[in-house]
């Protein structure tokens, strides 16, 4: 449904751009692109870094996103090794693009020990929380960080006390909004309720592993119906299972060094019991609407309810290009029906 808002006579509609359909994250005012881009792969695999992706490459899979109006783009300081440069390289084409920073919604993560080797680098004590803060702008050459999550919840640090470092970041102006990752629902229930009770800056969205062939981390149960219940985005990273749920992986097909699951030691375990059969199912169905299984697996996502924008990586333009097809799809009730054999309900 369009968001529509009259001002003046002027009927303004902030429901597409590039023909990419739009979703409110949580219960903010901020709208974001259901398909955004994962950049977990960028950087600079000449300097070991672990990156999949170059800066030439990534450079190219960015100008199309934003062309397809793929615009809410996920990084986080520690990906690639704890290098930054992630960020670094979305920070260098953001550097080359100025005229197009409002058009882009950065997305970036903290928490993990970075920038550092004392104990006072990594957690979400306030020093912590403004230094991260401080350095990710510096990497991604940019004045304020839409949104800003947390990689992970500390124990160890009051939870008022990493809400408070939020509060003084948004006057700032040095970052918008605010999420969790990697967040159980205990989690997020003890953050909204500190929040309420503290008047600190509340949640609008979580970052949890989820896909729908396998559904949610068995230690993250029942995340996705609390963001329902509580109007929180949930954003699922690794949507596609690490790349099973595409056509590369079906039944036959010839994989070997250089596809990540064959790279990585995953396929055998990933396709135990009656995957491949299930693989199959989805490749039939994907065929009879002119889909691929990951266009499918997307758009299947992209229907149950809190799900916020998908953040599927992209290796090349080819694979963007697919990925984003998915944020214009409606699946027919019938088909709807027949996934939800297969796949997790959420």
């Amino acid at each position: 449904m369009a968001y529509d808002r009259r001002f003046y006579g002027i009927d303004f509609s902030f429901d597409a751009f590039h023909g990419m359909p739009y979703m409110q994250l949580g219960s903010s005012g901020l709208h974001v692109s259901r398909i955004g881009l994962g950049t977990w792969k960028f950087g600079y695999p000449e300097r070991q870094d672990g990156a999949r992706l170059g800066r030439d490459m990534a450079f190219q899979v960015m100008d199309r996103a934003l062309e397809l109006g793929v615009t809410f783009w996920d990084t986080a300081n520690r990906y690639n090794a704890s290098s930054g440069n992630s960020e670094r390289v979305i920070g260098e084409w953001l550097g080359e693009h100025r005229e197009e920073r409002r058009n882009i919604i950065v997305a970036t993560k903290m928490g993990g020990a970075m920038d550092g080797v004392t104990p006072n680098h990594g957690g979400l004590s306030r020093a912590n929380v403004l230094d991260s803060v401080y350095a990710s702008l510096e990497r991604l050459d940019i004045e304020y960080i839409d949104l800003l999550q947390f990689h992970r919840v500390d124990a160890q640090t009051p939870i008022e006390e990493s809400l408070e470092a939020i509060a003084d970041l948004r006057r700032q102006d040095l970052i918008r909004y605010f999420g969790l990752s990697n967040a159980a629902v205990e989690d997020l229930a003890a953050y909204q309720r500190i929040a309420r009770e503290w008047r600190l800056p509340m949640v609008c969205s979580v970052q949890n592993s989820f896909n729908p062939l396998t559904g949610a981390q068995a230690a993250q149960p029942g995340v996705l119906q609390h963001c329902a219940t509580n109007g929180i985005s949930f954003i699922p990273f690794s949507p596609l299972l690490r790349g099973l749920l595409t056509d590369r992986y079906l039944r036959g097909r010839k994989v070997g060094p250089g596809d990540r699951l064959v790279d990585e030691d995953a396929l055998a375990q990933l396709t135990e019991g009656d995957v491949y059969d299930k693989l199959d199912r989805l490749a039939a169905i994907a065929a009879g609407l002119d889909l691929t299984v990951a266009q499918l697996s997307l758009a299947y996502l992209l229907q149950l309810p809190a799900m916020g924008p998908l953040i599927p990586s992209a290796s090349n333009v080819d694979q963007l290009e697919e990925n984003a097809r998915a944020g214009t799809v409606e699946l027919p009730a019938e088909t709807l029906q027949e996934l939800r054999e297969i796949f997790v309900a959420g």
